[in-house]
């Protein structure tokens, strides 16, 4: 079990994978323990992997495509204390690793959130819809999941064990440090911002994001944990709109006519209205449902969180 593991998933990263590494290095030479740098190539097409082995890198591979799922093999093949998680583009400063890595280790926190939105980001960062898509996504997911993490989609981030070997990955691509921080906020996992100064790529180096896509999956993973965890007001609000729009057919096409007349003139619509209702009804008591299932889910991960902890406790024998 390594006391410290550095995860560096790549993809196609030559010109700057090297300079990552030595970075590293030179920023745990202080720290106790036994420190491996992983790097986690994912079908590079360059000599990303030549030049991590050329600088004492443990080189692993990933055939999926998708930073999700090399996350998830990560998470899966290594064992540590400690875990710190970089992009291997060098925008990220390694000489924080050290201090992130203290407030997992002393102060037990699982999850450490190097936080560029702070400080640099929205002057180095040089693409405006990347920086307007982390706002939103930040205000969204601060509002509907109620925590103050300061930057949900940094990729710079330090672990503990507990926290990795409980993480369930889901997603395949970049929307996966979204989904971290959402899974850390519904299981109320003890989570710090840590202000990291953020420089853009080198020049020559291309980001692998691509705004609009890439943007979509992040809305839409948002859009799905926020069904799955907060099933109870999701579900009541697809009933209230339900029951909007058959109070908006009901009342003028057939309730004023028949206050008028006494007669239904208009079935088909009243049917409709009908069915609306029933759907409302049924919308609302699925979430009242879910919401149970939602609380058994959290008691069983509580239960799955001291397993994990007697594992943690018996690898470190």
């Amino acid at each position: 079990m390594d006391t410290l593991a550095i995860l560096i998933p790549c993809y196609n990263e030559a010109q700057t994978i090297g300079k990552v590494i030595t970075d590293c290095q030179a920023a745990v030479k202080d720290v106790p323990g036994k420190t491996v740098i992983y790097v986690y190539d994912n079908n590079s097409t360059d000599d990303t992997k030549a030049i991590a082995l050329e600088k004492g890198a443990v080189v692993r591979s990933e055939i999926q495509q998708g930073k999700g799922n090399v996350i998830r093999r990560m998470f899966r093949e290594v064992n540590a204390e400690s875990y710190i998680m970089l992009d291997g583009d060098d925008t990220y400063p390694a000489e924080d690793i050290p201090g992130m890595v203290d407030l997992i280790i002393n102060q037990k926190v699982d999850m450490v959130v190097g936080d560029r939105l702070s400080s640099t980001y929205f002057e180095e960062n040089k693409r405006p819809f990347h920086n307007f898509g982390n706002r939103i996504v930040r205000w969204s997911i601060n509002h509907f999941f109620n925590n103050e993490i300061r930057d949900i989609m940094t990729g710079y981030r330090a672990f503990s064990f507990n926290f990795v070997k409980t993480f369930p990955v889901l997603s395949t691509g970049f929307e996966i440090e979204t989904e971290m921080s959402i899974t850390a906020a519904i299981n109320h996992m003890h989570v710090k911002n840590y202000l990291i100064t953020y420089r853009d790529r080198p020049e020559g180096s291309s980001s692998k994001l691509n705004t609009f896509s890439d943007g979509m999956k992040v809305l839409k993973t948002i859009a799905s944990m926020f069904r799955n965890y907060h099933p109870q007001l999701f579900y009541s609000l697809i009933s209230l709109i339900f029951l909007i729009v058959a109070a908006a057919f009901f009342f003028p096409v057939v309730w004023v006519p028949y206050l008028e007349t006494g007669d239904v003139n208009n079935f088909p619509t009243l049917i409709v209205c009908g069915f609306l209702v029933m759907a409302a009804i049924i919308s609302l008591y699925s979430g009242f449902i879910l919401h149970s299932l939602v609380k058994q889910e959290k008691r069983d991960f509580e239960f799955h969180l001291q397993e994990v902890q007697f594992e943690h406790e018996h690898l470190q024998k």
